[in-house]
């Protein structure tokens, strides 16, 4: 039944889902260094987690944005 269902057009969308929001949070904590969480409390994690998504966002804003061309000196 397993093998039925990893065959379907479904499966495949999902497994490609799974391994973009993995590689989002390998970069969290690789690069951002969310490998520990330092606040307390479930708040704290929640608190610590947002601000390093939203780091990581403007990252990937900043990438998208064209660099202004320099202005012609003459």
């Amino acid at each position: 039944m397993a093998r039925d269902i990893a065959r379907t057009e479904p499966y495949a969308v999902a497994r490609r889902q799974r391994k973009t929001v993995e590689m989002l949070f390998a970069h969290l904590k690789r690069i951002l260094g969310l490998d520990r969480l330092r606040l307390r409390g479930l708040n704290g994690a929640h608190d610590e987690f947002h601000l390093a998504a939203a780091a990581q966002n403007l990252r990937k804003l900043a990438k998208l944005v064209p660099l202004p061309t320099p202005a012609p000196s003459g």
